[in-house]
């Protein structure tokens, strides 16, 4: 007979980490990257579009990064993520923001951390995974509250606050304690 233990973990490790495969009430943890850059003093966040092949908000722009494997290590996992998306090495930074959400698609509700990032290749070696994103760009703040505009119900839509969030930051506004 084998140990409860081992069967839960057994099943843990076949939960397929895309944003897709059933994971049947199961949490997912998955981490995110705020990669920014300066370009002639203005600030602009690395913002790819989701694949039009996506079940899960296809067609969006999102922070880059993904799900973490089962006894991965965070900041592992999403450096892995960002090398699997877009072929580059990236420079990982403070966590500066957590938010949960259903993936109806996936039946999983998912714990997602955001981290401060920079890329550490130059970045016209960008290369895009076709499976995963289909364009990407460098926008400013106003830039992105365009996007979201266009691309996202607006309201309490965790992403949309965490990207405002980390503009925010980044012009030296503080941490929120209540």
């Amino acid at each position: 007979m084998i140990p409860f233990f081992v069967a839960i973990l057994t099943v843990m490790i076949k939960i397929s980490q895309d944003s897709e495969t059933p994971a049947n009430g199961q949490q997912v943890i998955t981490a995110c990257a705020f990669i920014h850059q300066q370009f002639d003093g203005i600030e602009k966040l690395f913002w790819p579009k989701r694949a039009d092949t996506k079940k899960f908000l296809p067609e969006v722009y999102e922070l880059p990064g993904g799900h973490i494997g089962f006894g991965e290590d965070i900041i592992s996992g999403l450096v892995r993520e960002i090398k699997e998306e877009f072929d580059m090495a990236v420079s990982i930074g403070d966590a500066f923001a957590v938010f949960t959400y259903i993936n109806a698609i996936k039946c999983s509700h998912s714990l997602e951390v955001v981290f401060f990032a920079q890329f550490i290749d130059p970045i016209q070696n960008i290369r895009l995974n076709p499976e995963d994103h289909s364009s990407f760009g460098w926008f400013t703040e106003s830039e992105v509250e365009i996007q979201l505009i266009s691309s996202r119900p607006r309201g309490d839509n965790p992403e949309n606050i965490i990207v405002q969030k980390g503009f925010a930051l980044l012009k030296g506004g503080s941490l929120d304690f209540g």
